[in-house]
């Protein structure tokens, strides 16, 4: 194997970068919105583009795999120097719905470029993963200093569900030393950073009942309440006065010592003028350490119609981000238990669980941590790598820290603070991209050397 300099690497990436262009600009165009089922065949071609361009790097054992009627998954593996480290390269080629077209600048499928941005449904979430990962490989051709394996998902937007069996299933295939996941983002333009934290998720639907039928407003107002009135009372209780989540046995820890402007804050949350922030604590335990609670969904009856009558049963769904540390069972456990001391009146409460994803923590220590801080370093010109926490949830990280234990699990990506992932007018910052694929380079030989 040819030890490549510094500036070699950086010229390779310069050369490179065009044709890497070229593919995630081909990806992008293909529709491979996982949860529409009328778009099961785009995703099926979206496997099949992205198995062809790993053929075309000269990857051996190029499959198309799937496991209890999941969607298409991609591995692929290249072999490095005899006795090299094996890397795992994960991103994912299914995409979020891209909604009312209305509310995009240019068309959601068509990527174009805007001030320095690619925009395009997937342009960053996560093609511009997959693409990361072909522009680092791309940087060494034939001479690669790792034995690489590639795993890029085709169900990370609905949930993952069938990455459990996956990862079972090709257990031998996929294991390696270090697994390098692409799909989170960086502190902000020019400062890179490595995820270390993620919440974790309960979501469940409750229903209060307090009539068998709806009945007349004024013949039994005053008596009887409502089933809107109860279940706002009860949704009520799940915040205390500073806007807490108040739900007791819910974990909670300390996070990285990271300033987060209010001006940015304010510009990056989408903050109506004027509002203030719930719940105490520094800004970021309150978005990457501590439980969050939202109310995400209500079936009611419209304001426009309604008439007078007592409204007999009433639902929400309630959005819960478990802190790294806590689990989903002991979460949901605790959520139900204050529902049912809570609920008022006597009324009914039932409760549907929608899905959950365990939070992760993850210890950033070692030589293949150091490899990634250096690397992100040199790309980013001196600029050391946040450790970063992330409010959202990712709940397949879990799963791979528990298939592959001994793995040390590097988890970064190519979003920034302004990337609008899964909204309108998603875009890539191309400037942050190029850093992304040199990051990668470096970290490849770093691990090889």
């Amino acid at each position: 194997m040819t030890q490549l300099s510094s500036d070699d690497v950086r010229a390779r990436v310069q050369a490179v970068l065009p044709g890497v262009r070229q593919d995630l600009e081909d990806l992008v165009r293909i529709e491979s919105v996982s949860a529409d089922p009328e778009r099961a065949s785009e995703v099926q071609r979206s496997a099949e583009a992205v198995a062809r361009l790993f053929r075309d790097e000269a990857f051996d054992e190029v499959d198309i795999v799937s496991t209890d009627g999941g969607a298409p998954a991609v591995i692929a593996h290249k072999a490095g120097p005899l006795g090299a480290p094996t890397v795992l390269l994960y991103a994912h080629h299914d995409v979020q719905p891209e909604n009312d077209h209305a509310d995009w600048d240019s068309p959601p499928f068509e990527p174009t470029e805007r001030d320095g941005r690619l925009y395009a449904r997937g342009a960053a979430d996560d093609k511009a993963g997959i693409a990361a990962h072909l522009g680092a490989l791309r940087v060494y051709g034939a001479d690669l200093p790792v034995s690489v394996t590639m795993f890029i998902e085709g169900e990370e937007e609905v949930g993952s569900e069938t990455l459990p069996s996956l990862l079972k299933q090709h257990q031998g295939r996929l294991r390696a030393d270090v697994i390098v996941i692409a799909d989170s983002g960086n502190w902000d333009i020019g400062v890179p950073a490595l995820t270390t934290s993620l919440r974790g998720l309960v979501r469940v639907d409750i229903e209060v009942r307090t009539l068998t039928h709806a009945v007349h407003s004024g013949m039994w107002g005053g008596l009887v309440p409502d089933a809107l009135m109860t279940l706002a009372r009860l949704l009520a209780t799940l915040h205390d006065d500073e806007g807490n989540v108040a739900v007791e046995g819910l974990h909670a820890g300390p996070a990285a010592d990271v300033e987060y402007p209010e001006a940015r804050l304010r510009a990056e949350s989408g903050a109506a003028p004027g509002i203030e922030w719930i719940g105490s604590g520094s800004t970021v335990e309150r978005l990457w350490t501590k439980p969050a609670l939202s109310i995400t969904g209500l079936d009611a009856p419209k304001v426009a119609g309604a008439s007078n009558t007592l409204v007999p049963a009433a639902r929400a769904r309630i959005s819960m981000r478990t802190a790294p540390g806590d689990t989903t069972a002991n979460a949901l456990a605790c959520l139900v238990r204050h529902l049912e001391a809570h609920v008022p009146w006597g009324a009914t409460l039932t409760h549907t669980v929608v899905d959950t994803g365990e939070a992760t923590r993850i210890d950033a220590t070692g030589p293949a941590y150091d490899a990634a801080r250096a690397a992100f370093t040199e790309a980013w010109d001196g600029t050391a790598p946040v450790d970063m926490g992330v409010g959202g949830s990712i709940p397949f990280i879990a799963e791979f820290l528990e298939a592959f234990p001994e793995a040390s699990v590097l988890v970064t990506g190519v979003e920034d603070p302004d990337t609008r992932a899964h909204g309108a007018n998603e875009g890539l910052h191309l400037a942050e991209f190029e850093r992304v694929v040199l990051a990668e380079a470096l970290l490849l030989g770093k691990l090889g050397g």
